[in-house]
């Protein structure tokens, strides 16, 4: 598999006989765009802008001070598991954006939410977005330096999670650990049959 930081032109393998849509979601600063820029065997679209004075006031930069940029539109990656490529669409995570959700989630057959233990609280709405939306998803911690670490239990308990969805640890910056939460999703969606329909 090539890399993002290949030059190469990654085409889809041969051996490739189904693709999937996947969202990647979260809230404001969570890590979406590098979890997508780490994963992606191909070169990822990135929709990054600084963030400027008009965010002030719109955008809650509590708790992010080296926050610059932020996705107004979306990330765009690739990664493939044996015959399955998998599309991952990475949303925006602020509220005045939620309304791009509905063209982003058509056609996706799930999500990956990012989370973050130090504004855990901020992880509601976009958890609302996706159930709205009916589709099946997995919880992964990405796990800052520094931030503190929590038992699952505790963390499912203040997210208030069904006990069938599951919950995994990363660290977005690494692409093995992406891709460990991203096989996570994908098992969860094979014991459903979502990939197999």
């Amino acid at each position: 598999m090539g890399s993002a930081n290949s030059s190469e032109v990654a085409y889809l393998p041969g051996t490739v006989t189904r693709s999937v849509k996947l969202l990647v979601a979260g809230p404001f600063g969570v890590g979406k765009t590098t979890f997508v820029g780490s994963v992606s065997e191909i070169k990822p679209l990135r929709t990054e802008e600084t963030i400027t004075e008009a965010s002030v006031g719109v955008d809650d930069l509590a708790g992010l001070p080296a926050k610059t940029s932020t996705t107004v539109a979306m990330d765009f990656g690739r990664r493939t598991f044996g015959g399955v490529a998998l599309y991952l669409f990475g949303t925006p995570g602020q509220h005045r954006f939620l309304p791009m959700w509905d063209e982003l989630a058509r056609g996706a057959l799930g999500a990956l939410v990012l989370v973050d233990t130090r504004r855990l609280d901020h992880s509601d709405e976009i958890l609302s977005a996706v159930e709205k939306r009916g589709l099946p998803y997995t919880v992964a911690v990405n796990e800052f330096e520094g931030a503190r670490r929590y038992p699952p239990e505790e963390i499912r308990e203040a997210l208030d999670l069904a006990p069938t969805t599951p919950l995994t640890v990363c660290d977005a910056r690494d692409q093995s650990s992406s891709a460990k939460a991203l096989i996570v999703l994908v098992e969860h969606l094979t014991s459903r049959r979502d990939l197999l329909a």
